[in-house]
Order: C-alpha cells, then structure tokens, then sequence
C-alpha cells in the first residue's frame, strides 16, 4: 500500500460518525496483514476494528465463521484454491440476510481474469494494493454499506464481463428463487440433510423445510431427488 495511505491526524470515515466496521484480513504475507493492521486498524482514528487475520483458504473461512465480520478485505491467490474459493464456502454468510459477510478484493494482481473471477463469485468490490489507507477505509465502509467499489481502471473489466455475448443465458427457473432459496437448493443438492442445512445458515430445521417447500413448488417439483437431479443439470451442485 502506498506510504502516503493514511493521513495520522484526519479521522477516517468510521471514526467521524460514530461508527465502526469489524473486518478481518486475508492474505498469505504477515508483513502485508501487519502493514494493512497499521494503516487502518487504529479503531479510535479510522473506525475499523480488525477482528481476525487468516493466510490461507482453510484459516480464512475458519476465522470468518468465527467472527462473522462486516467485511473481510481478501486476496486473490491464496494458498488451498484462492479468493474465489474463500468466497465459495463462505457463501452461506454472505447471503445471511441479517448478518451479512460482504467481501472486498485488495490484491496487487490487476488482471482481468482476477477480478472477474471473485466478483462472479461474489465479492462486492476490487481494489489494488496501491490503494492508500484513507481510501481503503472509505471502501470498507462503503462495502459494508452494501455498495460495490473498485479502482478506476478495473470497473471497466467488470462492465465488460457482464456486457459480454459470452454471459450465461438468463435462467428464469432460477430467477424465481430467492437468495436463500438457491442456497438451501444447492446445500440440498449436494446431500446435507435438514438439520446440517440449519446448522450452516444458522436458521432453525422448520425454516428449512419452508424453503424447500417452496422450491419444489416454485419449480414445479415433487421431492429432494428430482430437485438434485434439476440442479445437477444446471452444474449447481
């Protein structure tokens, strides 16, 4: 991160309203964690507590669990299958609609392929480790918002990508779900049984059992067996 990043007498954004964000870094260099800690861990001065620190697929989604953050800041190329992989099995978080885990790319790569890859997989920003500690602040907060943040030139990747005649075609079968929906229908699909489900969203076995009832009618199905065999064929599982 650049060494003109945090400006030590200004309140950042959280500490100037009251607020603060809890987050928790992911990155397999200590020296950069500890870096990023210096710059905008100060709680009292930036409003961002740093709650966890993890440096590989398995440590990250562990420490995430544990202390279901606002936002994690995530590299991309981590050790045991990378950012994209964090964010698969930390799906179940994000799409918490009461706690929500919002995720935020800071990685020093820029390629296209990068950023694409963890905004499809569900990150809300991508942002370069060039970034200085005040506008890093700025994106936590905004990330933990809900809004999407990005350095200037890796928008463009983005907008792209989603505008390419190579997009997937879209799934109105799906698109009747919702978010909770699809993810009880994936975690379905892959053989959890009711009570794990709930274990996983922290949601109680009843609700589960709603939601799948309204899978199976929403997409004019009869039991578990034929929802895998729909959601297989989608390449959901």
């Amino acid at each position: 991160m650049s060494s003109d990043g945090a400006q030590q007498g200004e309140a950042g954004t959280g500490a100037a309203e009251g607020r603060t964000v809890r987050v928790v870094l992911v990155d397999d260099h200590r020296m950069f964690r500890t870096g990023v800690q210096a710059e905008i861990g100060e709680t009292e001065r930036t409003g961002v507590e740093v709650v966890g620190e993890a440096a590989d697929v398995d440590q990250a989604v562990t420490v995430i669990t544990a202390t279901r953050p606002e936002v994690v800041l995530l590299d991309v190329h981590l050790p045991g299958g990378g950012g994209v992989e964090v964010l698969r099995r930390s799906a179940a978080m994000m799409a918490d609609a009461d706690r929500p885990v919002r995720f935020l790319a800071l990685s020093v790569s820029d390629a296209a392929e990068d950023v694409i890859g963890v905004i499809r997989g569900g990150a809300r920003g991508y942002v370069t480790k060039t970034i200085t500690g005040t506008d890093l602040v700025n994106a936590v907060f905004r990330v933990a918002d809900g809004d999407a943040v990005f350095s200037p030139r890796l928008a463009g990747f983005v907008l792209d990508a989603f505008a390419s005649t190579d997009a997937p075609p879209v799934d109105e079968d799906m698109d009747r779900l919702t978010q909770r929906e699809r993810e009880v229908l994936r975690l379905i699909a892959r053989g959890y049984a009711y009570k794990e489900i709930a274990k996983q969203l922290f949601i109680s076995v009843k609700t589960v059992e709603s939601h799948v009832s309204a899978v199976l009618r929403k997409l004019q199905l009869s039991n578990r067996h034929e929802l895998t065999r729909w959601a297989t064929a989608r390449r959901l599982v």
